[in-house]
């Protein structure tokens, strides 16, 4: 094995640790309680104020509980049905999902999607995702009829085009074998480096799709999605928000956005119900 093999499984363990210091330990407890406060509740009808479930959707490294426990809350108390899933497993690996190839997650989204559909009796869903979780639902609604049962996608922090972490990933080819055993080991990795043959596939003739909304909340402090502006998309039905640009003062980054930052929450309740969308501000983690 090459010396810098041995170095690389050790950097995938330092991510996985660093994932855990971010989560909670009471996962299965906060499962229990998702469900007991509606969320990820099949007996969940839509109201008329909120006729389309919400599906979330996780990032890399996270899970259905984990990536929402603040999102979920906060949607649910505001009168939505909230589901979440867990896709891109692997064998052997509990807890951290989305490391899968994210044409195959696609597939689970997909699924997931129809049971959702038919147990609220709803005709489209709604989608919100952070991270891979913003980006992935793309080739479900490109490449797996999803535009005829979504109405629209939230992408928060998504790697819509790549990313090429701070320029790291542009020293793979100077490491023989590398990028090989990146798609080998942890194939979604490797699917959402700019320039993957899954996001060439993804983004070519266009990054929409007709009949589906689009809403991306990027922030300038993402270290993980890099460049920023590369998560943002053209075409229409399309609305790009840099969430400095509502609340100068907000330092969230690739992972607080997602995770607790209420103010890009606010952005995303605004995205779900347009019609009664209210202006988002610094003030807005209180509301």
């Amino acid at each position: 094995m090459l010396p810098w093999k041995r170095l690389l499984r050790p950097v995938v363990a330092l991510l996985l640790t660093a994932t855990v210091a971010t989560l909670p330990a009471a996962t299965a407890q906060a499962a229990t309680s998702a469900v007991s406060s509606g969320w990820n509740d099949y007996s969940c009808k839509p109201s008329a104020a909120h006729p389309r479930p919400v599906v979330l959707v996780h990032g890399t490294f996270g899970n259905s509980v984990d990536n929402w426990l603040g999102l979920a809350p906060y949607l649910t108390s505001r009168g939505y049905c909230v589901f979440s899933l867990d896709y891109g497993q692997l064998p052997g690996v509990p807890f951290f999902h989305g490391l899968g190839p994210i044409e195959k997650s696609a597939g689970q989204l997909d699924a997931f999607v129809d049971k959702v559909l038919a147990a609220t009796g709803a005709a489209e869903a709604d989608l919100v995702g952070h991270s891979q979780g913003g980006m992935m639902p793309r080739h479900y609604l490109k490449f797996l009829g999803g535009a005829a049962e979504v109405n629209a996608l939230v992408g928060i922090a998504p790697d819509n085009h790549g990313t090429t972490l701070s320029g790291l990933t542009r020293l793979l080819p100077y490491f023989p074998g590398a990028e090989d055993l990146l798609s080998t080991t942890t194939p979604a990795l490797a699917d959402q480096i700019a320039g993957s043959a899954f996001l060439t596939q993804l983004n070519a003739g266009g990054d929409t799709v007709p009949g589906v909304r689009y809403t991306v909340i990027a922030t300038k402090y993402d270290q993980v999605v890099t460049p920023y502006r590369s998560q943002f998309l053209n075409g229409p039905d399309v609305r790009n928000v840099l969430l400095q640009d509502l609340c100068p003062v907000d330092l969230s980054e690739h992972l607080a956005i997602g995770l607790f930052d209420r103010i890009a929450f606010h952005e995303v309740a605004n995205a779900l119900d347009p019609a009664r969308a209210r202006p988002t501000t610094c003030a807005s983690v209180f509301s």
